[in-house]
């Protein structure tokens, strides 16, 4: 499976027009194109962020929505982003799929790694890292995004409300100090966003 995913910054006071907007539109506008797997929006309203993520199939599936959605995208974005950054991963390694209402809270750490080490890192990830967050309070679900041509991964939690997602944040410290230096990453940056959206792809079926 891959994962297209979008990170905007722009004018806190018009993030919720753009939010919005993705909210009415978004979903069916994914939902119509093939190989569409899910789909989730991210928020952090106070500095003026917005990230989010589809899911497809195949990497074919994904470069077909990303040129027939672009041009929408972009008017979707245009009332309040400065900056837009697309990347595109493979979802490596994920829990099952889960429900989470808006209000839920998201954490992202991005991170660079040895090309050569992102299988133990994988294999790390399904292993030990999943089933131990797997048992904090409120956890819903962690994903895995690779880049192996560039060494780059992105781990997302998502957690039922904004407490759980604050009370995980000394136990999920913790297990990033234990395996962090095993697996050879190098961690560039942790951020935490409301959910604003989330389509499972188990909603399709």
């Amino acid at each position: 499976m891959y994962v297209r995913t979008l990170y905007a910054t722009g004018d806190p006071a018009r993030i919720d027009e753009a939010l919005d907007a993705l909210r009415a539109e978004a979903v069916g506008l994914l939902t119509d194109r093939p190989g569409y797997r899910g789909y989730g929006l991210f928020a952090d309203r106070t500095v003026g962020k917005i990230a989010m993520g589809s899911w497809w199939e195949s990497e074919q599936a994904q470069q077909d929505s990303d040129e027939a959605l672009k041009a929408r995208r972009a008017a979707l974005l245009a009332p309040f982003a400065g900056t837009v950054t697309v990347d595109v991963w493979e979802a490596a390694a994920f829990s099952p799929p889960a429900p989470a209402a808006p209000g839920a809270g998201f954490r992202m750490v991005r991170a660079d790694i040895d090309p050569a080490r992102i299988d133990d890192l994988v294999e790390r990830f399904r292993t030990t890292l999943l089933p131990e967050m797997g048992r904090l309070d409120g956890f819903v679900s962690g994903t895995l995004l690779v880049n192996r041509a560039e060494g780059r991964s992105s781990v997302g939690t998502i957690f039922r409300d904004r407490a759980a997602l604050e009370a995980s944040r000394a136990p999920q410290a913790a297990l990033r100090a234990r395996n962090v230096p095993a697996a050879g990453v190098t961690v560039r940056s942790l951020e935490e966003f409301e959910v604003v959206l989330l389509d499972r792809p188990a909603d399709h079926g």
